[in-house]
């Protein structure tokens, strides 16, 4: 079984809450295997505001029946971090987590690393001009890229581009990116243990450009980078025009489709994994899934945040396996 390292994530919003009422869910022998990486006092607190009964001990000592594991990570400041409130402490006790998540899975002491989620301001305002969770894993892991995968029940979704402009999204389908793009969705299905990953390409004009008549993109570059993706033993397949491929991995015929856009891909995998779309950072050399939603300042320490979704992140995280790179 992995044992996963779960972090906190911003102390101001709803992940401790939702921490405590997944966990509360797991057989004990899972919650054993799972180490709560963050602020005791916050912990307790929300443990005490949804009623979870939650019993937690050191990470380095025997853990009872139904215990949960908690390596302390002390928040800055704790009195002035306040429900739903930005601050520079709340940024940097989300940071802190997540180093120390990072430090504990490439020295081998946890599998898997699991977060909730924290706030961009947040971090900012602490002084990390990090495009959230993902610059802090490529910082700390020292990787120059890494990639966004979506994953719900029926697919997954990796992006060649996320965070740009949708002009800028056009200029990045390149056949190099898209090419290392379809290599590491190959490798990321692998670590979900199917060993014959089918990858679909999705193409970036409507109907892949007819010919030239939308744009010559999807000829000029992707269809060279899944002809060097099959040649390299890759079972990739495109372009695909994207107001059919993802029909088609909801059908079975492909486990992840490679978005050329964040949209694109962002949408199918909202709209039809709904709660259970766990966000999964590829291209690391640790393995890293996380809750797909925000901090939820509106409704945070009310005890009302739905949980569901970071019980996926959880059950995702104890399914996956570590590959090595090719």
């Amino acid at each position: 079984m992995n044992t996963i390292g779960l972090t906190m994530g911003d102390p101001a919003g709803i992940g401790p809450e939702v921490i405590c009422k997944a966990l509360a869910e797991l057989p004990a022998a899972e919650r054993a295997a799972t180490i709560v990486i963050g602020d005791p006092v916050f912990m307790e607190r929300a443990n005490r505001l949804v009623g979870s009964a939650l019993h937690f001990v050191p990470h380095d000592a025997a853990v009872p029946s139904g215990a949960v594991p908690l390596l302390a990570v002390e928040a800055p400041n704790r009195d002035a971090i306040l429900p739903g409130t930005l601050s520079a402490d709340a940024g940097e006790a989300a940071c802190r987590c997540v180093k120390t998540a990072v430090e504990m899975a490439l020295a081998g002491e946890i599998d898997v690393v699991c977060t909730a989620s924290l706030n961009k301001t947040a971090l900012r305002m602490a002084g990390y001009a990090l495009n959230g969770h993902a610059g802090l894993l490529a910082h700390f892991t020292g990787v120059k890229k890494n990639y966004a995968v979506l994953a719900c029940p029926q697919f997954a979704v990796i992006h060649v581009s996320t965070h740009v402009s949708l002009a800028q999204a056009a200029g990045l389908c390149r056949t190099d990116l898209v090419l290392e793009t379809i290599r590491v969705a190959h490798r990321h299905v692998l670590t979900t243990g199917v060993a014959a990953p089918r990858v679909a390409v999705a193409g970036l004009n409507p109907h892949c450009g007819e010919g030239g008549l939308y744009g010559s993109e999807d000829d000029d570059y992707v269809k060279p980078a899944v002809a060097a993706a099959r040649a390299e033993g890759i079972d990739a397949h495109g372009p695909i025009p994207g107001d059919v491929v993802f029909q088609q991995a909801i059908d079975g015929k492909y486990e992840i489709v490679v978005a050329q856009f964040h949209d694109q891909g962002h949408i199918p995998a909202k709209l039809i994994g709904k709660h259970e779309t766990v966000n999964i950072t590829a291209g690391l050399p640790i393995l890293r899934t996380s809750v797909d939603h925000g901090t939820a300042f509106d409704i945070a320490w009310k005890g009302v945040a739905d949980h569901h979704n970071m019980a996926a992140a959880i059950a995702m995280a104890r399914r996956m396996t570590p590959v090595k790179p090719a």
